[in-house]
């Protein structure tokens, strides 16, 4: 199966993203793709909550998602639209990834379970669940993998490990991790985290990610990468420029994988630590 991970610099309204992003997905499945993965926040990245929340709409109506659901369908691929930020039926707004199919028709949603709360150490804040609704159920598709061999997630719950095994045990070979991960953040961890997730499970890991300086002012790490389940870089980009990456997966090294490794098989339940005792160790 030949995938490509499309690297983008989303601009800050979602009529200028799709005319940043169709044309790599168009170069993606000229070189041959059959599967395609877009970005976190593919539709829109604005700092600005005011700016933002006016610009969401329901995801029938934004742009971004009806415009790449109509390419597809043109192209006959399946496209993993990383995710778009949309409004709920509730009128409160997600973080959902779409995953559309070659009659572009969206096969699969999810809504990104861990929101990004954090003071980082440059000083950088962020406040996710200040906007979204978090999503409370773990989604596996088919594709074009096979059925439920496909795991979705969306960027920050890369550091949530119990994700992806859940994922695993239910039979998902492939985990998709799309992204806009900070600069700091992604210097230090992006990479190791990738091929933590990968080796831990014996799956592939398909990472498109955000990259460069955007037009509200945030900086994002780019280094898109596909890891096989050997936790081996199959392909990167070294760069946070927008482009392609386009890579052949070989799906029976999973299976290979988990034979020589079998933690799926061999992990046992267990109790926790007994609170009384972690009570005195802690006086």
């Amino acid at each position: 199966m030949r995938v490509a991970l499309i690297q983008t610099c989303t601009p800050a309204t979602p009529e200028a993203a799709l005319c940043h992003v169709a044309p790599l997905v168009r170069q993606a499945a000229a070189e041959g793709a059959r599967f395609i993965a877009t970005p976190e926040g593919t539709n829109v990245l604005q700092r600005d909550r005011a700016k933002l929340l006016d610009l969401l709409t329901d995801v029938d109506e934004d742009p971004v998602a009806t415009g790449l659901r109509r390419l597809a369908g043109e192209l006959k691929v399946t496209l993993l639209i990383g995710s778009v930020l949309v409004r709920r039926a509730d009128q409160g707004f997600a973080n959902r990834s779409l995953l559309v199919g070659p009659n572009g028709e969206v096969e699969a949603t999810y809504d990104k379970i861990h929101m990004f709360d954090v003071d980082l150490p440059d000083g950088e804040t962020a406040r996710e669940s200040h906007v979204y609704t978090p999503g409370d159920k773990a989604v596996w598709a088919d594709g074009g993998f096979g059925p439920r061999a496909l795991g979705l997630s969306i960027c920050y719950d890369l550091r949530f490990p119990t994700l992806y095994r859940a994922l695993a045990k239910a039979g998902a070979k492939l985990f998709a991790v799309p992204a806009a991960f900070t600069r700091p953040t992604g210097e230090a961890h992006w990479e190791t985290l990738l091929r933590a997730r990968a080796i831990e499970n014996g799956a592939f890991v398909l990472a498109p990610a955000q990259g460069g300086r955007h037009e509200d002012g945030r900086g994002t790490w780019g280094r898109s990468i596909v890891i096989g389940p050997w936790g081996e870089v199959l392909g990167r980009l070294d760069h946070d420029a927008p482009g392609v990456l386009t890579v052949d997966l070989d799906l029976a090294a999973a299976d290979r994988a988990r034979a020589a490794i079998p933690a799926l098989r061999n992990e046992r339940v267990f109790r926790g630590p007994e609170t009384e005792r972690a009570s005195a160790l802690a006086l």
